[in-house]
């Protein structure tokens, strides 16, 4: 036992789910090669990806050197402000369609379709090796790196969360509005994955992307089906007015969901292939297949998309998209310090309902428990009437006859002859 603690202290500890798959992809692995290298299940690495179970003991060991990146593709230590890491990218993971559909070259994102980089809970004890400090750092560098010197205050957990807000909540409605052509229900998922990820902030904080993670759960909230119940979420809103943009705005809106997600996080927000598929929680072929369709499909209502280059395709519609969003008046979200005082008072009405609940619960069983019989009484029969059953029988009624002769009797009773009265001889 001393053994296996020891050799699962030395493992180095294992990068999140999402970022486990980016691994595995990047190195050209299949689920099915990995899990016969490590000697498990095809659904066991698939849980391993998905966060739901990790590995122990041997098997992480293996796994962990397995889906180690190499030395000389490893990021280096200092954060970027990229959106997205455009040095790895799966070639063989990607069907051919697919690597003809992916730009060889990042695209530049829009100044309304930000993505925010991760920004941590606090900074950590001791200044990395490699950080230097600098007194006026570039405006693209992280804004957490100043926090590191010894002489700077640390950084609270509510600044950390304003700052993720301030940066990427304008942006992410903008998104949202795209994907679902609504602007109250776009402004109300994001105010609603900011509280979730308020109550949840020890796990979004050192999160490799906290920014993807309030955009999946907005996006989530925005695409569930139950708001089609709510009488102020049945119909989209008015389209613009510009044909151009109509015509894009009425081709996103007439996909699929799933097709329209991954067509705004590929060519709009500007995720790679495998971030794209793991978010929306796709295989990258399906994801690939996915992106080619939705191209197409907005490809037949703009005409300037048909005869395009797939790397011409993703520029266009990423210019497209975010002139789309920019042109848009969307609701400007609400301070984040409002999104924070109405995610612990939710909570906190929550945990207050649910502990009202449980007392009810008990008294309810104590009441019942007091008043319930000690012993079994079994039910009286209700009366029924009863046929065929003879009247009971008894004196009837004396004639004008046997009343004189009754009444003879008794007066004559005294005065008649002598009873005959046995004697004992």
């Amino acid at each position: 036992m001393t053994r296996s603690t020891t050799d699962e202290a030395a493992v180095p500890p294992l990068p999140s789910p999402k970022e486990r798959r980016r691994l595995r992809e990047a190195k050209s692995l299949s689920e099915e090669e990995v899990a016969a290298a490590v000697g498990v299940t095809r659904a066991t690495v698939r849980s391993w990806e998905t966060g739901r179970t990790s590995p122990r003991g041997r098997k992480r060991a293996l796994y962990a050197k397995l889906i180690a990146p190499e030395p000389a593709v490893k990021p280096p230590a200092v954060k970027s402000t990229a959106v997205k890491p455009s040095a790895v990218k799966p070639p063989a993971a990607t069907p051919e369609a697919a690597a003809a559909a992916v730009p060889e070259a990042a695209v530049p994102e829009p100044a309304d379709l930000p993505v925010a980089p991760p920004v941590p809970e606090a900074p950590p004890a001791a200044p990395p090796a490699d950080a230097p400090p600098a007194p006026d750092p570039a405006p693209d560098s992280d804004t957490r790196s100043g926090a590191e010197a010894p002489d700077e205050r640390r950084v609270s957990p509510a600044e950390a969360f304003d700052e993720l807000y301030a940066r990427t909540a304008p942006g992410l409605v903008r998104q949202t509005y795209l994907l679902t052509g609504r602007r109250a229900l776009a402004r109300e998922s994001v105010e609603r994955a900011f509280e979730l990820a308020w109550q949840r902030w020890p796990e979004v904080a050192v999160d490799r992307d906290p920014a993807g993670w309030v955009r999946a759960a907005a996006y989530e909230y925005a695409m569930s089906p139950w708001h089609r119940l709510r009488r102020t979420h049945r119909q989209p809103d008015a389209p613009p007015t510009e044909p151009g943009k109509r015509a894009l705005f009425d081709a996103l809106l007439d996909l699929p969901p799933a097709y329209r997600r991954t067509l705004l996080l590929y060519d709009g927000v500007g995720l790679d292939l495998p971030e794209t598929a793991a978010e929306t929680e796709a295989s990258t072929p399906a994801a690939a297949g996915r992106l080619m369709t939705a191209r197409a499909a907005v490809a037949e209502r703009l005409p300037e998309l048909a005869d395009a280059a797939p790397a011409e395709q993703s520029a266009l519609l990423h210019d497209r998209i975010g002139g789309l969003a920019r042109a848009e008046h969307v609701p400007v979200p609400r301070p984040a310090r409002a999104v924070r005082t109405g995610s612990e008072n939710k909570a906190r009405l929550w945990t207050r309902a649910a502990v009202a609940g449980v007392a009810l619960l008990i008294a309810v069983t104590g009441l019942t428990l007091h008043t319930a019989p000690t012993h079994y009484e079994p039910p009286i029969s209700p009366p029924e009437r009863v046929g065929g059953v003879p009247p009971r029988g008894g004196p009837q009624k004396l004639t004008a006859q046997d009343l004189k002769l009754q009444k003879s009797l008794s007066e004559q009773l005294a005065h008649g002859p002598e009873r005959l009265v046995p004697r004992l001889e």
